[in-house]
């Protein structure tokens, strides 16, 4: 009986009623009342607690302000890494290089190895002396070199096979901000395109390339049939990894701007084939 009695009590606390009065101090007119018990101040409290962890938990994750909080990494931050880190790659290769380079010329420094007699390597130069007369070009020596020349201008174009023997899909639609353009050593076309539009192969093929770089951010190339190679740069992300296998038309990637080259969401596209680059317009309908 005691225990329900206390049971009844403290109900009765929690749901008594009380008023709260809000009166003019001069006249005590009445402005506004409102009618409260301990059980509404409790879940009233409670919600708005809730309410307001749950807007700074989000105000934190989808805002620049978690860069001030210890244990968040800034965009900027996470770039200079990234940059830092392909520097330091450079520079372990460049030792290497120094380092084998120390090797092959200490015998010589040391004396383990004799140097060639100077006074004998002189005079079996002078015993092949060059007649000058006979390097003067004649006029169809000059015409074939002029032809050769042009002919090795465009070299990355006539070595490559310019009928493909598989068909290919557009990876995306859209204009064409610029060209391929081999004089300006662009060998590829810029599509503009919304970001996360789906990027597509262009043909069936094996993934042999999809990491992160700094100038051209995500990139992703896919090895084809017929020594042909596409490459797609400056996406937002990438769905596929390398080894993995593709069909023509699979969303690979999506449009973004990454990359410390890029100027706005499109798509860096290239063909190559063989080993050179070819113009992607010559095989594909981009409109």
């Amino acid at each position: 009986m005691a225990k329900d009695n206390k049971k009844s009590k403290l109900k009765q606390k929690l749901t008594d009623k009380y008023r709260l009065v809000i009166l003019n101090e001069d006249t005590f007119q009445e402005r506004f009342s409102l009618k409260l018990s301990r059980l509404n101040v409790f879940v009233l409290g409670g919600v708005f607690s809730i309410i307001l962890i749950t807007l700074t938990t989000l105000l934190i994750a989808f805002t620049s302000l978690r860069e001030y909080i210890p244990g968040y990494s800034s965009t900027e931050l996470k770039r200079k890494a990234t940059r830092l880190t392909y520097e330091s790659d450079s520079l372990k290769t460049k030792l290497a290089i120094l380092e084998n380079y120390a090797k092959a010329i200490k015998p010589v420094l040391t004396g383990e190895i004799e140097p060639e007699d100077i006074d004998s390597v002189q005079a079996e130069s002078q015993k092949k002396r060059i007649d000058e007369s006979k390097l003067n070009a004649t006029k169809t020596d000059s015409l074939f070199r002029e032809q050769v020349e042009d002919d090795d201008l465009f070299l990355f174009t006539n070595g490559a096979n310019d009928k493909a023997n598989i068909v290919f899909f557009a990876p995306v639609t859209g204009s064409i901000t610029q060209k391929f353009d081999a004089v300006e050593k662009h060998y590829a076309i810029d599509i503009v395109a919304k970001t996360d539009t789906p990027v597509k192969a262009v043909a069936d093929g094996t993934v042999i390339f999809a990491e992160w770089t700094a100038e051209t951010g995500y990139v992703i190339m896919v090895q084809h049939s017929s020594e042909f190679v596409s490459v797609y740069k400056h996406n937002g992300n990438l769905l596929k990894n390398q080894g993995d296998f593709v069909k023509s038309g699979e969303v690979i990637a999506s449009v973004g701007s990454t990359g410390e080259l890029t100027t706005g969401p499109h798509l860096h596209f290239e063909l190559w084939n063989n080993g050179y680059p070819v113009n992607p317009v010559n095989y594909i309908d981009f409109e």
